[in-house]
């Protein structure tokens, strides 16, 4: 791989080695120093465009237990406030030496056009753009599902037979459009439930199930319920008629919590809309995978930057 746009064009075998090479790095993250030498002279540059908490901290986290020197680049208050190009902005991160580019972007395609154009030459690492993608966030979604499903035999393994649901904003999610190309390559089925409003109608060409009835598909006792966030910041138009209405018929109630199996797993990409998409009896239930999924965050992060940016290292030896 020379870069990590989209998890739609990850083969079998290429997620396979991001998920066993995070399980790699997972176990140095025990260790009583955490840092690795594996990227030391390598500059990697944070370019982020939309604010970010846990998915840029998380990628800072990865370089910096992989030695790499790193520099974050926010869009506000830099040139691009006054109208600097992509383009512009991706010669002079060429010119200052960067080896490998972290870019989180509100246009779907930025991180595309940046590894084709040949406006530098370096792995590029898609944090997010748009309502595209967002490849590491599905790959450590897969990552924490495969450890709850396997535990420590889970190296190697995929998610064949897994059934998973995720529920909620399908329309504005590129974390679902993520998942649903990665977990069909890992061989799980999936199943979309939201209200009609929220679920695209390009999900017909996708391989996924498509539901309105969260009861009806939580009798089948899926081994897996992804909750996503209501992305009203998106949203121009009314979607739904009110919360409190969203949250009776989409949300994750206690009560739906109780009606899962125990070995059910509730996760949510973050951040939550407590009694909305989720319930704080469902976020803090001992199935959730919440806090997980952050934690491995790193680990995964950590994977796509060595097995992307090894070749850099290895040049300049």
């Amino acid at each position: 791989m020379k870069h990590l746009i989209s998890t739609a064009e990850l083969t079998r075998e290429e997620a396979l080695l991001l998920l066993d090479t995070a399980e790699d790095m997972a176990a140095t993250q025990e260790r009583a120093v955490k840092k690795l030498p594996a990227l030391r002279g390598i500059t990697v540059v944070n370019l982020f465009y939309e604010d970010s908490t846990r998915t840029r901290i998380s990628f800072e986290a990865a370089e910096k237990r992989l030695s790499a020197d790193v520099i974050n680049f926010a869009a506000k208050g830099s040139s691009v406030s006054k109208g600097e190009s992509l383009k512009d902005t991706a010669q002079t991160l060429h010119a200052i030496g960067a080896d490998a580019v972290v870019i989180r972007h509100p246009s779907s395609g930025a991180p595309q056009m940046l590894a084709e154009r040949g406006w530098i030459n370096t792995p590029i690492l898609n944090a997010g753009d748009g309502q595209h993608e967002h490849p590491t966030q599905a790959l450590l979604d897969a990552f924490t599902l495969r450890r709850r499903l396997h535990g420590n035999a889970s190296r190697g393994k995929d998610l064949n037979g897994a059934h998973v649901v995720i529920v909620g904003d399908i329309l504005h999610s590129r974390v679902a459009r993520s998942n649903v190309w990665l977990l069909n390559t890992l061989g799980a089925k999936v199943t979309l439930v939201g209200p009609p409003t929220l679920i695209p109608s390009t999900t017909a060409h996708w391989p996924a199930e498509t539901s309105y009835d969260l009861d009806a598909v939580l009798r089948e006792q899926p081994d897996a319920v992804m909750l996503l966030r209501i992305q009203a910041e998106r949203m121009q138009d009314a979607f739904f008629p009110h919360t409190r209405e969203y949250a009776r018929r989409w949300g994750l109630s206690e009560a739906r919590l109780r009606r899962l199996p125990e070995n059910s797993v509730v996760m949510h990409p973050g951040p939550m809309n407590r009694g909305l998409e989720i319930s704080s009896a469902a976020a803090d239930s001992p199935q959730s995978t919440v806090l997980e999924q952050v934690a491995n965050g790193v680990s995964v992060r950590m994977a796509a930057l060595y097995l992307l940016c090894s070749n850099e290292n290895e040049g300049r030896a």
